[in-house]
């Protein structure tokens, strides 16, 4: 029976949302062993944001958003609003008005797998989703959905209080129980490709800077030279 909110959920701490945030989606999705992507659907609607908030899970039902507005109320700051419909639905269950009253309360953004409308506005006021598709098309009150729970969203399941992060490349889930290991992982693994940059910018190329010679020499890969390719082709 769906209407269920679940209050006080232990949230990601902000210091280290705030850390996790300082790493794009790649890097955490590389640096916890390539789990946790949504799928790439979820699109920004906007260029050049990257957040990261701890999730609030909602569902709706198709064609109706009243469980998003009751969620507004259990939301704080450096949360990510994170919704989807217990049904497939492209209606747009989001605009200017709820993002309003999320960004009031330090909300960070929000994340769902239906549509969104008043993108103009949305855009003006710097408030950033992630969003199956953009649609005019309003939705109905008065049917419930769930609030706190555990949620599967675009192939991956997300548990109220997890670490969400999302910029231009999507958005990654980090279980709250690994987010400071995540952190720490993203950061060698950019202090790593620091390293390779420098050897790139050096003239340096991919077969060297990742040792790939041996993988490809024991793939197959055969260099002939031109005259001797040319002669071993048919006539």
């Amino acid at each position: 029976m769906a209407g269920l909110v679940v209050t006080g959920t232990p949230r990601t701490p902000l210091e280290l949302l705030d850390a996790l945030a300082g790493h794009g989606v790649a890097t955490a999705h590389e640096a916890q062993g390539r789990t946790g992507l949504l799928a790439p659907g979820i699109t920004p609607i906007q260029r050049g944001t990257r957040t990261a908030g701890s999730a609030v899970t909602v569902t709706v039902a198709p064609g109706d958003n009243t469980t998003i507005a009751i969620a507004v109320e259990q939301c704080q700051e450096g949360d990510i609003l994170v919704v989807v419909p217990t049904s497939p639905c492209d209606m747009g269950y989001f605009g200017d008005l709820l993002a309003t009253s999320l960004q009031a309360r330090g909300v960070r953004g929000l994340v769902i797998d239906a549509g969104v409308r008043d993108i103009a506005d949305l855009h003006e006021m710097q408030f950033p989703v992630w969003s199956r598709c953009v649609s005019a098309a309003g939705t109905t009150k008065g049917v419930l959905g769930d609030i706190g729970v555990p949620i599967s969203i675009a192939g991956q399941i997300v548990h109220p209080g997890d670490a969400v992060l999302a910029d231009d490349d999507g958005v990654v889930i980090v279980h709250r129980e690994r987010v400071a290991e995540v952190v720490d992982l993203a950061r060698r693994r950019e202090e790593k490709e620091h390293r390779s940059r420098t050897r790139y910018e050096n003239g340096e190329i991919a077969l060297d800077v990742n040792d790939m010679r041996g993988l490809i020499e024991r793939a197959g890969v055969r260099y002939v030279d031109h005259r001797t390719w040319q002669e071993e082709q048919p006539s």
